[in-house]
């Protein structure tokens, strides 16, 4: 068989199997549960639960895919995974506000931030596997927006532009659910900046979808490929209780981990799910246990609509912290309990003497880098702006 010819039938073997991983992920994405109907044939819903559900997605939308429903023990109102994903009447609560950390301001482009110098945020889409209802990003999850990037090639040229940045974070929504053609433009693109060292995506599906990178392996050869030939490529995996991490999730994780790709955690601390040193301190372990990094366990920032049902004050945060820290070893306890405010995200470190004490992880003003402050206590408080 001529040269030419062999290549061409690898070339359509090569396609026949990307467009099979894809309609095998992606049907599973069309056919996660949108609506109150479909959900109630998993969950048995009240009548009362049915009409509130309604109210709330009509604002802010549901999706749930089958295998993170799978998750919930369905005998267990108060189940941590139901807590999460499940739309509630708790989601009525006005209190706080859409944009906690000053995303808009520090916008430079549609889809495009830039909080911190060495640092460049791109929303690369406001879909996800699995729309989580304490998701800071409320405001545009789901929903119609102008905040994603839209341009992809001007954030690129500002990028370039900007030397000062050493690594990009590819947000969203969930960037994984794009498509493997679409990534591997926007890993072409940002690998041949010379002053990047590495790339980030921040991604739930792990433990939302599982499949998306368990039947596609041209995805794991493209992120072996560049964080191999390239640039180092991080996946940061957003897991806040243990049972998240299922036997499926597992298997994905050790895919990426034989592909070379660093897996590290943050956590968001959240009432009625994880907000127990004993909850907390099992997620660190089982994470190790799974070669995943921790590395933030955030506070729950004051979103409308989230805040209420989900923010526990800094005062009993610290101590779960703490003493979750106690139970763990060396590795485990690395994580950092932080807050993402408006003027940068804000190591808690302590309280002595009616003061809470923190510190600049990153500032906005890079005058603030690094730099410790105290405000009195205000046990109640659940953000920095609470505090006298």
């Amino acid at each position: 068989m001529p040269e030419n010819e062999v290549i061409l039938m690898k070339r359509t073997e090569t396609n026949r199997g990307r467009i099979h991983a894809d309609y095998t992920w992606r049907r599973e994405l069309r056919e996660s549960i949108r609506t109150v109907v479909h959900l109630d044939r998993h969950l048995w819903l009240s009548q009362r639960e049915k009409r509130q559900m309604s109210d709330v997605i009509e604002r802010h939308p549901m999706r749930i895919s089958h295998h993170y429903l799978s998750l919930i023990d369905r005998n267990d109102p108060d189940d941590p995974i139901r807590k999460m994903i499940v739309p509630s009447a708790e989601e009525f609560n006005l209190l706080g506000q859409y944009d906690t950390s000053g995303e808009l301001s520090n916008t430079m482009m549609p889809g495009l931030q830039h909080k911190y110098a060495q640092t460049a945020l791109i929303l690369a889409t406001n879909r996800c596997a699995t729309y989580c209802r304490y998701c800071f990003r409320k405001r545009l999850i789901g929903l119609e927006t102008g905040e994603i990037l839209r341009r992809f090639n001007d954030a690129v040229k500002y990028i370039e532009r900007h030397t000062e940045i050493t690594n990009v974070l590819v947000s969203g929504g969930d960037p994984l659910i794009l498509s493997t053609d679409i990534i591997e433009r926007f890993l072409q693109k940002l690998s041949a900046i010379d002053h990047l060292n590495f790339i980030r995506f921040g991604t739930k599906i792990t433990v939302a979808m599982p499949d998306r990178i368990l039947s596609d392996k041209h995805l794991l050869e493209l992120l072996r490929y560049y964080t191999t030939y390239k640039k180092r490529i991080i996946v940061v995996t957003h897991i806040n209780h243990p049972r998240e991490i299922s036997q499926k999730t597992v298997v994905a994780v050790k895919a990426l981990e034989r592909a070379s790709i660093a897996v590290s955690n943050q956590a968001v601390l959240l009432k009625g799910v994880n907000d127990t040193p004993e909850i907390l301190a099992d997620l660190q372990k089982q994470l190790l246990k799974v070669s995943i990094q921790p590395y933030y366990v955030f506070q729950c920032r004051p979103v409308k609509r989230v805040k209420h049902n989900f923010q526990v004050s800094l005062h009993k945060g610290l101590q779960v912290v703490e003493r979750a820290k106690r139970m763990l070893d060396g590795p485990s306890k690395r994580f950092r309990y932080v807050m993402s405010h408006r003027t940068g995200k804000v190591e808690i470190l302590g309280i002595s003497d009616g003061y809470m004490y923190f510190r600049y992880h990153q500032a906005k003003d890079p005058a603030d880098s690094g730099k410790f402050f105290k405000r009195r206590l205000v046990a109640t408080a659940g953000w920095l702006d609470e505090l006298e």
